[in-house]
């Protein structure tokens, strides 16, 4: 199962080693599932712990090497999830999950994507990380 992972999670698994997000990059070890994200959520994701939290970005270093960097979406990709209710900041990171054909976007962020919780969008589910813990592990094989 392969996850696209939002500014929000990263930062997250980053910045609690215990949490949800975190045991996410557990299970991509275990071979449970892979992690993708894009140039433009690791970015935010670096701005924010710089900014909150730089003691972390040792952490979220090493946690990048197991986050495979997938292309940026096209505008056309990027506009399509605008109409979708997204704001400009945003819109990109469900472009690039569905342009690198996700099973999962997983990300926090209620307050932009909580009306595409649990749907399907451009063959993307939309996820908060609890739900994606959720999923790898009842696909889990051996479960």
């Amino acid at each position: 199962m392969r996850l696209f992972l939002d500014a929000n999670v990263l930062f997250a698994a980053a910045y609690s080693p215990e949490g949800r997000s975190a045991a996410l990059f557990v299970l991509a070890g275990s071979g449970a599932c892979s992690l993708t994200s894009s140039r433009h959520a690791i970015d935010e994701c670096l701005r924010n712990l710089a900014l909150k939290a730089p003691d972390t970005l040792p952490a979220f270093e090493r946690l990048l090497d197991h986050v495979e960097v997938v292309p940026e979406a096209g505008p056309g990709l990027v506009a399509w999830a605008t109409r979708l209710g997204l704001p400009a900041n945003d819109a990109p990171i469900l472009a690039a999950a569905v342009a690198a054909r996700v099973h999962l976007l997983v990300t926090g962020d209620r307050s932009h994507f909580g009306h595409l919780f649990g749907t399907t969008v451009g063959r993307v589910i939309v996820v908060p990380p609890g739900d994606a813990l959720a999923r790898v592990l009842e696909a889990k094989p051996g479960r």
